[in-house]
């Protein structure tokens, strides 16, 4: 038997999908068949995106709303239900990083990361699951994960400890859902050529020669790599798969490093 990646007529909700890896993991679900629906907070971002996937033949059903608003996220839902139809796949990507020592960060920043970055994937998780059990129709939901899900960086500890908390999120509520089919899985993306990373992706850049000389690949990934994990997850090739985090990143937490830094 052949895996079934086919996501045809399968809605699929990609947070943060206005740009970056999330723009790419989306474009992949909906290159499968899947009915996008994408997040953002920024209406010119938003339109921006909606312009850039019609560039590629697709059609992006676009949704601007707090991902940490319990309320705003019921509303949005509910809205997506009634006028879409109910989310079949959902990735939770939206997050952000601050990069502050940890003897200056104030507890106010370090609060506002891990309520994006964990709190906001528990929030639409399990709005979305609700759905899902009701309709005992199951579900996928993949959390965006990271590095820092397993590996401690200077200037990360806020980023670090809601990463590393959403990895143990998405084994629990695989614990909890899987007796409905929802399977709960991560992605844990290594480093990956961006528009944000073009600045320091130059040679010369002590951090450019840090992650060549630290990846076993010797290169950054492309965001494209990170289609295969999405619809693999996304798909019924993963009925069986449940708890995961894959993590895409070239061979980083498979090594060491390089003596010597060779």
């Amino acid at each position: 038997m052949k895996p079934n990646f086919d996501l045809t007529g399968k809605v699929a909700l990609v947070t943060g999908a206005t740009h970056g890896l999330g723009m790419a993991m989306a474009k992949a679900l909906a290159s499968q068949g899947a009915i996008l629906v994408i997040n953002g907070h920024s209406p010119a971002k938003m339109d921006t995106a909606i312009a850039q996937y019609a560039e590629v033949g697709i059609t992006a059903q676009p949704f601007l709303f707090d991902v940490t608003d319990a309320v705003a996220v019921d509303r949005a839902m509910t809205q997506i239900e009634t006028e879409i139809g109910s989310i079949d796949i959902l990735v939770n990507n939206a997050g952000m990083i601050q990069r502050t020592p940890a003897l200056e960060m104030l507890p106010g920043d370090f609060r506002k990361i891990v309520d994006i970055d964990l709190v906001s994937p528990f929030i639409v998780s399990q709005r979305v699951a609700r759905t899902m059990v009701r309709n005992n129709s199951g579900g996928k939901i993949i959390n965006i994960c990271s590095m820092m899900s397993e590996l401690g960086r200077d200037t990360l500890s806020a980023y670090a400890a809601a990463k590393g908390g959403l990895k143990m999120l998405t084994k629990n509520l695989a614990t909890e859902w899987a007796k409905y089919n929802i399977q709960v899985n991560g992605i844990g993306p290594g480093y990956f050529a961006t528009e944000q990373t073009a600045p320091i992706r130059v040679d010369g850049h002590p951090f450019n020669e840090f992650i060549l000389n630290r990846t076993p690949a010797g290169k950054w990934g492309n965001p494209e790599d990170l289609g295969g994990a999405v619809v693999f997850l996304a798909s019924s090739a993963s009925d069986f798969v449940n708890g995961q985090i894959l993590y895409v990143d070239g061979g980083i937490l498979a090594t060491i490093g390089k003596p010597g830094g060779e």
